[in-house]
C-alpha cells in the first residue's frame, strides 16, 4: 500500500525535475506516488481557479502537497505585478484552502523565498534567523512573504503548513536567467568557439548564500515524508556561508582549459543594495536533521557539464 500521495506543483520545472529524480533514488521510492499537477496525464488546473483546485484535491486526496509553482523570476514578477500576486499568493491561498477543506490531515510544503527578508539583510550582518523581519524590495519578494504569512496564520487554525524559505540553490538544469548558469553557459560557448573568450559582468562583489538544488528538494521531501516533521513552522534552508559572486566566477572558469578573459560591463553594472545574504538554517537541522552536504565544487561542476551536454546534443541552444 502507497504510504505518501504527494501532489506537486510545478513538477515540470527545474526543482520539481530535481524532486521527481530525488524520489526515484530513494530507497523508499515504491511507497512514494507523486502527482504532478497539470502532469501529461493530468487535466489542466489553473491554481487562481478556486473550484478547479479543489476538485483536483478531492480526487487526489493527497498525503501532502508540494507547492513549487510560481512566477519564479523576479524579472517576470515586476513585468506583471498582478500576475505574480494572483499566481504567488491567490493561488498559494486556493491550494491552502482547498487542502485544508478536503484533506485537513494532509501536509502542505511551501517553497518560500528568502527573498522575503529583503532589506533586512542590510541591517544584520549575521546569517538570519526565522524572526527577522520581512522587508522585501521586489515584487517577487513581496508576493513570496504575503504567501508565506498567510500560511503562518492559516496554520493557526489547522493547516498542517511547512514554510521552507530556501536561499539561492542551483544546479544542473536551472535556466541561463540564474547567475550561475548564465556563467557556466558562456563559459562553455567560449570552449566551443562560439563566443569571443571574454565574460562580459556585472557586480561581481555581492555575495549569496548558495545551495546545490538536490539538497534543497530532499528537505521538502522530509517536511513531506517524514515522520517526526512537526506540522506547522518556518524554515530557512541555507549555508550560513555565503560567497562572493566573482569566487564562483573564479571557480567555475577554473574548470575549463579555456583562457577566458573577464570585463566589466558598464551595462550590466548595478550597485548591490544588500552585499551579502546569508541564512541560519539551525532549525531545519533540529527539526528535521537537515543540512546542505553537496559541496560547492561539485554543484558548479555539475552545471558545467549539464552546459557541455546541452551543446553535445543540441548546439543551436548555446550557439546564438
Amino acid at each position: 500500500m502507497t504510504r505518501h500521495r504527494l501532489l506537486v506543483t510545478g513538477l515540470q520545472g527545474f526543482v520539481g525535475t530535481v524532486l521527481a529524480r530525488r524520489v526515484r533514488e530513494r530507497p523508499d521510492a515504491a511507497d512514494i506516488t507523486l502527482v504532478g499537477l497539470n502532469a501529461d496525464d493530468e487535466p489542466m488546473v489553473d491554481i487562481r481557479d478556486a473550484d478547479a483546485v479543489q476538485a483536483v484535491i478531492e480526487r487526489i486526496e493527497p498525503t501532502a502537497l508540494i507547492h513549487l509553482a510560481a512566477i519564479a523570476s523576479p524579472r517576470d514578477a515586476a513585468n506583471d505585478p498582478a500576475e505574480a500576486w494572483a499566481v504567488n499568493v491567490m493561488g498559494t491561498f486556493n491550494l491552502a484552502y482547498a487542502l485544508g477543506s478536503h484533506a485537513p490531515d494532509a501536509r502542505f510544503i511551501f517553497a518560500g523565498s528568502s527573498e522575503a527578508y529583503g532589506a533586512t539583510f542590510a541591517s544584520h550582518p549575521a546569517p538570519l534567523r526565522e524572526d527577522a523581519p520581512f522587508q522585501p524590495t521586489s515584487v517577487y519578494g513581496a508576493t513570496k512573504a504575503a504567501a508565506d504569512l498567510m500560511l503562518g496564520q492559516m496554520a493557526r487554525e489547522g493547516l498542517h503548513a511547512i514554510r521552507f524559505r530556501p536561499f539561492n540553490h542551483t544546479g544542473p538544469g536551472q535556466a541561463p536567467a540564474y547567475v550561475v548558469s548564465a556563467f557556466a553557459r558562456q563559459i562553455v560557448r567560449i570552449e566551443r568557439g562560439w563566443q569571443e573568450p571574454v565574460m562580459k559582468v556585472g557586480n561581481l562583489e555581492a555575495a549569496r548564500d548558495f545551495m546545490d538544488v538536490r539538497d534543497v528538494v530532499d528537505a521538502y521531501l522530509i517536511g513531506a515524508t517524514g515522520q517526526n516533521a512537526q506540522n506547522t513552522g518556518a524554515f530557512n534552508l541555507a549555508t550560513g556561508a555565503p560567497v562572493a559572486i566573482q569566487t564562483i566566477l573564479d571557480m567555475l572558469i577554473a574548470l575549463s582549459n579555456s583562457t577566458i578573459t573577464v570585463e566589466q560591463d558598464p551595462g550590466l553594472m548595478r550597485p548591490s543594495e544588500i552585499p551579502v545574504v546569508s541564512g541560519d538554517a539551525s532549525a531545519a537541522q533540529e527539526e528535521f536533521g537537515w543540512k546542505p552536504v553537496v559541496p560547492l565544487a561539485e554543484t558548479l561542476k555539475d552545471v558545467l557539464n549539464h552546459w557541455r551536454a546541452v551543446a553535445d546534443a543540441s548546439p543551436d541552444a548555446l550557439r546564438w
